[in-house]
């Protein structure tokens, strides 16, 4: 018998962005996300856990797409921190399982990190080789925790002991990165420039040094967030309209980047999510 189908919902830190298949057709799914304490709000985003249940079920592709953001992960019996990934990143789900993680503020692991932020690109390496024997142990306590407040506790006392000195830096990187998002009149790397009050070259070396990929990719994947948001709404009228307000100069770039990073036409990705 089919298990009944559920949402991925959120909870405490907002919608989440970036997942291509908010929902599937059947299958039990939970998706948790926690704002850390004040003394940590300035290097984490949030903490997150999924979930889920397909046991006598096939299995689900899922995708999210990219942040400008390093996450620790804990899955398959280990703890791996996750550098940013250029794509979108693809995951099978299947069985029963859950997966719980630590999303830093764009710059937020730096402190912690104390190298370029860059060399994590497009990879991953053991939470020892930053934390050493400390991430070993919190590794074991998220695996044997009961439930998902535990988690958090955990992470929350984990990082606390870690906690690095104050770094003005990343105050003004959460506030450009803040603007990127929000702000639809920045849409190039020059804009940016403008706000950080920094020459090309300084803006570069900060950005590959404290978020691990260059601005311009971050306005752009700021942009296509947006559009997959806008698309799950279902109330689309004019592609063109969107790739417009989004800042292309023509629906044609638009659609090249979208099917670059999502893997299908925005009409393909809209088609797609019906009936789930």
């Amino acid at each position: 018998m089919n298990q009944p189908a559920s949402t991925i919902t959120s909870t405490d830190a907002g919608q989440a962005r970036g997942v291509l298949r908010p929902a599937f057709s059947e299958g039990e799914f939970q998706h948790h996300r926690q704002l850390p304490s004040p003394a940590l709000a300035g290097l984490v985003a949030h903490y997150w856990y999924v979930a889920w249940d397909l046991r006598g079920l096939p299995a689900q592709e899922q995708a999210t797409l990219p942040h400008p953001n390093v996450h620790l992960v804990v899955e398959n019996g280990q703890a791996r921190i996750y550098g940013v990934h250029s794509g979108r990143f693809m995951r099978t789900l299947q069985g029963k399982d859950r997966v719980f993680g630590i999303k830093f503020k764009p710059g937020g692991f730096y402190p912690f990190y104390r190298q370029a932020v860059a060399q994590l690109g497009n990879t991953s390496i053991d939470v020892s080789a930053c934390f050493g024997k400390d991430g070993r142990d919190f590794c074991a306590q998220i695996l044997a925790a009961d439930n998902v407040q535990a988690m958090c506790a955990a992470a929350e006392t984990f990082l606390l002991r870690h906690q690095p000195p104050a770094d003005a830096q990343i105050d003004r990187i959460s506030t450009w990165m803040t603007q990127i998002e929000q702000d639809r009149n920045i849409l190039t790397v020059e804009d940016v420039m403008a706000i950080a009050d920094l020459d090309k070259r300084s803006l570069q070396r900060l950005f590959q040094k404290y978020v691990g990929i260059g601005p311009k990719w971050v306005i752009q994947r700021y942009r296509l967030h947006e559009a997959v948001a806008q698309v799950q709404t279902g109330k689309i009228l004019s592609w063109t309209a969107l790739a417009l307000e989004l800042g292309y100069f023509d629906q044609a770039h638009f659609v090249r980047d979208f099917r670059q990073l999502v893997g299908m036409t925005p009409g393909e990705y809209e088609k797609s999510l019906q009936g789930i």
